[in-house]
């Protein structure tokens, strides 16, 4: 019970801190304009997992934004290292998250169900 609290504070954590990083820390113009939605981490505190979004719908500018994740992960950890006061800091796996264009997408149906009536 008390290890699920601590995962959840982590969590919670790490969150906070990408989010600071990636708006004073990183200088790649292709992080610009990401959103972190969500962080799990596993149960022995090894991996975390960094859902992101993007307002963009381009498939382009989606690549070109893994891309600038996945180079600036070395600098996101090792910021983390040094502001997160645990034993060993995860290790990073960014995916996009894609409940924002799937909301849209329902909204989006619905509107043309309604105007069909």
């Amino acid at each position: 019970m008390a290890q699920h609290y601590r995962v959840g504070r982590l969590e919670q954590e790490i969150e906070r801190e990408v989010n600071d990083i990636l708006l004073k820390r990183v200088r790649d113009p292709r992080v610009a304009g990401v959103t972190i939605t969500g962080v799990t981490v596993t149960g022995d505190l090894q991996q975390a997992t960094i859902y992101y979004s993007i307002l963009s719908d381009k498939a382009s500018d989606g690549e070109k934004t893994a891309a600038g994740l996945s180079k600036a992960t070395g600098l996101i950890r090792s910021e983390l290292g040094s502001r997160l006061s645990i034993y060993k800091t995860p290790e990073l796996t960014f995916e996009r998250d894609n409940s924002v264009q799937y909301g849209s997408r329902i909204d989006e149906l619905i509107n043309n169900l309604k105007r069909q009536d």
